[in-house]
């Protein structure tokens, strides 16, 4: 199968050379990440994506000094919404409406269920939730950059706080949760590039229940 084949060529790439990234493969990337199935259909998650190189030079600063940031093409930041609010579930709710042109009462019935137990919950609890969703479109967007012959590099070692101040994500109502640098593997550099992939086997990884 092609897709597993390419998903056995990616690994996370150490040192990248700056080469940029197709913007069609940016695009279909980030469309993949868009396509990505999450809770209620809420998508409770936005996605930066940061190619100024002043602002990567500022984020390198706190992502623990890693290459990546700075020599990649293009970083993807996945960030997750605070909290739920009425104003966004709504919004989604009202999306699907107008896409499908049709409204019924269990549909209505549900976005109500969801507006009053969400809003019990403790905002922390909900942007957990929130950033789960957000981690399941970043899975699309490695395998889509894989899929594309794209490098990428799955970072969560970075200060949240301190890049929601760089980006302004608190006012946006938004928390960062995972960063995704695109690019190509510099081979001379990377120290990880002729390394096997390793990986536990299906029998240690995978119970079938029959």
């Amino acid at each position: 199968m092609e897709l597993l084949e390419k998903l056995k060529w990616r690994y996370a790439t150490k040192a990248m050379n700056g080469k940029k990234v197709p913007q069609k493969k940016v695009d279909e990337i980030i469309e993949a990440a868009r396509l990505a199935p999450t809770s209620s259909g809420l998508q409770p998650f936005e996605i930066i994506v940061v190619t100024n190189p002043e602002v990567k030079q500022e984020i390198r600063k706190i992502a623990w000094d890693q290459s990546v940031v700075t020599d990649c093409s293009h970083l993807l930041v996945f960030a997750a919404w605070d909290n739920y609010t009425t104003d966004r579930i709504n919004k989604m709710f009202d999306l699907t409406n107008t896409i499908r042109d049709l409204k019924n009462e269990g549909w209505e019935s549900y976005r109500q269920m969801l507006l009053n137990s969400y809003s019990q919950r403790d905002p922390e609890v909900n942007f957990n939730h929130a950033a789960r969703q957000a981690y399941i479109a970043f899975g699309l967007a490695v395998v889509a950059a894989a899929f594309e012959g794209v490098d990428s590099t799955p970072m969560e070692g970075f200060d949240p706080d301190s890049l929601d101040k760089i980006l302004g994500l608190r006012e946006k109502g938004l928390r960062s949760c995972v960063l995704l640098a695109l690019g190509y593997r510099d081979v001379e550099k990377d120290w990880l590039v002729n390394l096997k992939k390793v990986r536990k086997s299906t029998e240690d990884l995978v119970t079938f229940i029959d």
